[in-house]
């Protein structure tokens, strides 16, 4: 994983309320743990069964192409548990979701896989979403916690200190581990010691 620390990104929004995560990834792409899931994000939303795409879906619109920031309505990610929604948005090009609010389990599942959940609140969400039908630009500056909208107003946001920390460093939670293998065999070697 790369390390992530102040990136810039083009918004598409999907102003729906209580988006699950068997829409953001259908089910029968559950069967695998391929990562490339990019088709998967939103098919059923995104895809007519005949393959073609829905012309007015948010993400299919011209100016939508190679947008990197999702905003969505409240309650995002409810539903089941599964990782493959942050799989299929991170394969897609999602690097950040706006929220007011992001279901835990999948905003864990977010963390785990590169993407920033972003929780704001009311009315800083409806001029994102505003922001976001014309595709605007939004800076996510993860060290210090803030998003700056098209406007330029500031928001802070939550995030978990541990995720963070490895997310800034480029890693995930057994890349963190590894880091520390050093101070592992050490601590082993001493306990060994006075064991014998």
């Amino acid at each position: 994983m790369d390390p992530i620390t102040t990136f810039k990104g083009k918004s598409v929004g999907i102003p729906i309320a209580n988006i699950d995560t068997d829409q953001i990834t259908p089910a029968r792409y559950l069967k695998g743990t391929e990562k490339k899931l990019a088709k998967a994000f939103f098919a059923d939303w995104r895809v007519n069964a005949d393959g073609t795409p829905k012309a007015d879906f948010p993400l299919n619109r011209p100016g939508a192409q190679g947008a990197s920031i999702l905003v969505a309505g409240d309650n995002y990610g409810c539903g089941s548990s599964r990782e493959h929604a942050p799989w299929a948005m991170a394969d897609y090009g999602i690097r950040s979701v706006i929220s007011t609010s992001i279901a835990d389990i999948h905003r864990n599942n977010c963390l785990k896989n590169g993407i920033i959940p972003i929780v704001v609140d009311e009315p800083t969400l409806k001029e994102a979403l505003s922001a976001a039908e014309k595709n605007l630009e939004f800076t996510v500056d993860l060290p210090n916690q803030t998003l700056t909208l098209p406007s330029g107003k500031k928001a802070s946001f939550p995030i978990d200190g541990f995720a963070k920390k490895c997310l800034v460093q480029g890693l995930d939670e057994l890349g963190y581990l590894q880091s520390h293998a050093a101070v592992v065999a050490s601590y082993e070697k001493r306990h060994d010691a006075a064991r014998a």
